[in-house]
């Protein structure tokens, strides 16, 4: 078997700042230093092995699934913030929620909700004025925060609730990073307060969520969105979910569906921005097709050139930019064990930027994925993940998206003198500061 090469707990704590801050630098650095694959200590006889090598990811994500399952970084960490829903459970527990939020997503339900994500963002770009500068990301975040309150709450009158939810998690996840990032300080975090304070935002969170729910109970209204389903969906026994799982599900939903598409959203924008000649390729597809169709789906599904330089974006700035998962049994693959137990994260941003599989990785070149050129990315592409745990709700974005970029383009001309965009690399990665100037065509 292969010996990994082993940074220690001491260079961690050596790098403890700037490994706060940004982690990829750290990661890119041992990854050109060590190869494909590197064990990093992270205290007394603990470990976690990093890995950007496709065969060792698929295997792991699909081929051998069955023998791997989400770590305690997910299923204990984040889950005592956001609760016990499909992102953070294990087993039985989650096969059987997956069943029951899954046929949400389905082709049919999400033909229904189309036209209401389609309102939402046509709402939010009206308030973009014309020949103004604005950070795209919170623009991108109010904007996936209404198609999101739409689609699963059939509501716009809950903004100040949402933000306050949306406050809560985002200070839980700032949480979460530095007990993640600084193990070493866990004892702190407990005895000094921090945990129980951000525990009790969370329980806020809950909250403002029960009482949404309670409110739709209430007024016996079936609207058919999202909560909807869940309300309806019910165990093989015909019992429905209590309402705590109820309010996982539902947090879970909201938090991931609205975040991710935000910040795959701002990246996207601003890769556009710095390529006029794709951006206008891009207009050139979209400004002739009129989105305002009873079939809105079939519309949609002639936005090629469009849906591909989504697809480049969230190759170069991939949402999930690591994959967590731990042994349940021992694993051999291209000569590494993997003993019961092993912690491993894969670095899909490394895979993605990989010269192995992408020529000039670092270029936006939405060509890469024209299905013409009959390119098969299946083993060293993950955007939504991949194998039995792929995102759930990876069409719903991807339409969401499709539909925000071309009614943005359509409508202006966007540009940034930013010659390159910050990273924030949380639960999930995040831009810094997208400063786009918005000119009307």
């Amino acid at each position: 078997m292969k010996d990994l090469s082993t940074i220690s707990q001491f260079q961690v704590f050596k790098n403890r700042k700037a490994i706060l801050k940004n982690p990829l630098p750290f990661h890119r650095a041992n990854f050109e230093k060590y190869g494909d694959i590197f064990r990093v200590r992270v205290g007394f006889r603990k470990a976690v092995i990093f890995t950007r090598d496709a065969t060792i990811i698929k295997h792991i994500l699909q081929k051998q699934h069955r023998k791997y399952q989400k770590s305690e970084l997910q299923t204990v960490d984040l889950a005592k913030y956001i609760g016990h829903g499909i992102l953070t459970s294990n087993g039985e527990h989650w096969r059987v929620h997956r069943r029951m939020v899954q046929p949400a997503f389905h082709k049919k339900k999400l033909q229904g909700l189309l036209g209401i994500m389609k309102q939402a963002i046509d709402s939010e770009i009206k308030r973009i004025e014309p020949g103004t500068t604005l950070d795209v990301f919170p623009l991108m975040g109010d904007l996936a925060f209404q198609v999101v309150a739409q689609a699963l709450f059939s509501r716009s009158d809950i903004q100040k609730d949402m933000e306050r939810l949306q406050d809560f998690t985002e200070l839980n996840q700032k949480m979460l990073i530095r007990e993640m990032r600084q193990p070493y300080l866990k004892w702190y975090f407990n005895i000094s307060g921090e945990i129980k304070k951000h525990l009790n935002f969370a329980e806020e969170g809950r909250n403002i969520l029960n009482n949404i729910i309670e409110e739709r109970l209430d007024s016996g209204e079936e609207k058919d969105d999202l909560l909807d389903m869940l309300l309806n969906a019910t165990y093989e026994d015909g019992t429905h979910m209590p309402r705590r799982q109820l309010i996982d599900e539902v947090l879970i939903l909201f938090t991931a569906g609205h975040e991710t598409t935000a910040n795959a959203l701002s990246f996207t924008l601003f890769l556009l921005a710095k390529h006029s000649t794709i951006q206008n390729k891009v207009l050139q597809e979209v400004e002739n097709l009129d989105l305002e169709t009873d079939d809105l789906m079939q519309c949609l599904s002639k936005l090629t050139y469009t849906k591909q330089c989504i697809e480049e974006a969230l190759r170069l700035y991939p949402p999930a930019y690591v994959i967590d998962r731990m042994a349940i049994s021992d694993d051999i693959v291209k000569g590494q064990s993997f003993p019961k137990g092993s912690l491993v994260l894969m670095s899909i941003y490394e895979l993605h930027r990989s010269s192995d599989f992408w020529e000039s990785p670092e270029k936006f070149n939405p060509g890469r994925f024209d299905s013409a050129l009959k390119r098969d990315y299946s083993n060293y592409y993950y955007p939504f993940g991949a194998g039995p745990r792929m995102c759930v709700g990876n069409n719903f974005a991807m339409y969401e998206m499709i539909i925000a970029i071309a009614q943005i383009i359509k409508k202006f001309r966007i540009s940034t003198n930013l010659k390159t965009v910050e990273v924030n690399p949380l639960i999930s990665l995040k831009p810094k500061n997208v400063p786009l100037l918005f000119e009307q065509r």
